[in-house]
C-alpha cells in the first residue's frame, strides 16, 4: 500500500489515518505535503466537531521517514513544521489516539493535538540527537509548554523512549488504556467531545494556547451565538443540551 493519510467522518469526529504500514507509518514527505489540506477541508466540514488523528494498526508513527533526510536541504523539517502547526491551528478539539511507537515526527504530531489518549505499551520519543538535527524551536517551544523543560531536555538531549507511565506522569498523554480498550474510549470521548459548545471550545483552545488578543472577539462571538442561552435551558429543563455555535 502506498504511503497515505486517510480520513472519515462518523457522528461528528473526524478520523485522520497515518497509513505506511510496511515503514511503522513513517510520514514521508507527500503525507508532511498534504495534511494541512486534509486539515482545511475536515475544519470546513459543518458536520465535524472534533478530530482524531490516530495510526494504521499497531504503531501510530515512527517518525518521518528517514530515507528522505539524505536529501540535500531541510526541506523535510519545514515540512514537518507546517503540519505540525496546521494541526496546532486546527478550530476544533483535537486528540490523537496512540498505540505502539509514537517516535520524532510522530510525537512531534501528537504534540500538536490537544489531547492524547494511550493504550499501554506505547513508546514515546524525541530523536534528533540520534541523527544530528537541530530541532526546530517552534516544535521544542510546544515540547517544553506540554512537559516542562526538564523532560524537553531528558528527551531532546537523550533521544531515549519513555513509556506511558511517564509520558502519563510527566503530562505529554492525559490517559492511558489496557489493550483493546482505546477505541472505545476515544469513541465515547469524542461524542463527548461533539456535545459541548464549539463556541466554549474553540475560545478555550485559543486561551490555553496563549492567545491575549481575541477577549473581544470571543465575547461578541458569545452574545450573538445562542449557546448560552441554549445551555441553561437544557440545564434547567433537565435535557441534554443542543448548541448550534458554528465558527
Amino acid at each position: 500500500m502506498e504511503p497515505q493519510l486517510k480520513d472519515s467522518v462518523t457522528d461528528g469526529v473526524a478520523t485522520v489515518v497515518i497509513a505506511n504500514p510496511a515503514k511503522r507509518n513513517a510520514m514521508s514527505a507527500a503525507m508532511w505535503r498534504a495534511l494541512p489540506g486534509v486539515l482545511d477541508r475536515l475544519a470546513a466540514d459543518r458536520t465535524v466537531r472534533a478530530l482524531v488523528l490516530t495510526g494504521e494498526g499497531d504503531t501510530f508513527c515512527a517518525g518521518a521517514d528517514i530515507s528522505a533526510l539524505r536529501e540535500p536541504g531541510d526541506e523535510q523539517q519545514s515540512l514537518a513544521v507546517r503540519a505540525e502547526e496546521a494541526l496546532a491551528a486546527f478550530p476544533k478539539p483535537t486528540l490523537a489516539a496512540v498505540r505502539g511507537f509514537c517516535v520524532g515526527g510522530g510525537s512531534q504530531l501528537a504534540a500538536a493535538c490537544d489531547l492524547r489518549f494511550a493504550e499501554e505499551g506505547a513508546r514515546f520519543g524525541i530523536t534528533p540527537s540520534k541523527l544530528g538535527i537541530v530541532y526546530a524551536s517552534s516544535s521544542t517551544r510546544r515540547l517544553t509548554a506540554l512537559v516542562g523543560p526538564s523532560t524537553a531536555k531528558y528527551l531532546l538531549f537523550s533521544g531515549e523512549l519513555m513509556d506511558t507511565e511517564r509520558a502519563l506522569r510527566t503530562g505529554f498523554v492525559d490517559e492511558v488504556h489496557p489493550a483493546g480498550e482505546l477505541d472505545k474510549r476515544v469513541a465515547e470521548f469524542g461524542q463527548v467531545l461533539v456535545s459541548r459548545s464549539l463556541l466554549t471550545q474553540a475560545a478555550a483552545k485559543e486561551f490555553a494556547d496563549g492567545r491575549t488578543d481575541r477577549d473581544a472577539h470571543w465575547a461578541e462571538q458569545a452574545r450573538g451565538s445562542g449557546d448560552i442561552a441554549e445551555g441553561v435551558a437544557a440545564f434547567l429543563e433537565r435535557r441534554a443540551p443542543r448548541f448550534t455555535y458554528w465558527l
